[in-house]
């Protein structure tokens, strides 16, 4: 099945990939966060955005960019979290530790929707990280 997404979307998805993940570096993780969370999500959710047509394009635009832009897992999934929500979806920004195959200290961050990693490639690979803290979605705001 081909994935599309609208030009609107698109444009939106760009603009939040070439804007948020400068601010990995200059601003305070839980600042960007509810930043994110304080935007109301749209009522009703918009059906028309197809979330993993929505990663593959964050993906295809942050692997061509150089840094600050450049794909990592935090700036995927900061982008992915404003764009999910922008769509009208609760969805939590999630970051956790493992020890690697050389013992040393792995990060990652990623999206969960009800407890499940959400847009996220290799969620078992997901499951192997301890959780250190969770951002949420937003919807305790939005009330």
């Amino acid at each position: 099945m081909i994935r599309r997404l609208t030009p609107r979307w698109r444009a939106r998805a760009t603009l939040a990939a070439l804007a948020l993940p400068p601010l990995v570096h200059l601003i305070p993780l839980d600042r960007i966060a509810r930043w994110i969370a304080r935007r109301p999500m749209p009522r009703p959710p918009d059906d028309s955005v197809d979330d993993p047509a929505l990663a593959d394009w964050v993906d295809r635009v942050l692997n061509k960019l150089p840094f600050p832009w450049h794909r990592t897992c935090l700036k995927r999934a900061v982008v992915l979290h404003y764009l999910v929500r922008r769509a009208g979806r609760a969805a939590e920004l999630r970051i956790g530790v493992r020890r690697d195959e050389h013992d040393a200290l792995a990060a990652h961050a990623w999206l969960a929707q009800d407890d499940v990693p959400y847009l996220e490639p290799g969620t078992e690979n997901v499951r192997s990280y301890q959780l250190l803290t969770a951002f949420p979605s937003g919807a305790e705001h939005d009330r």
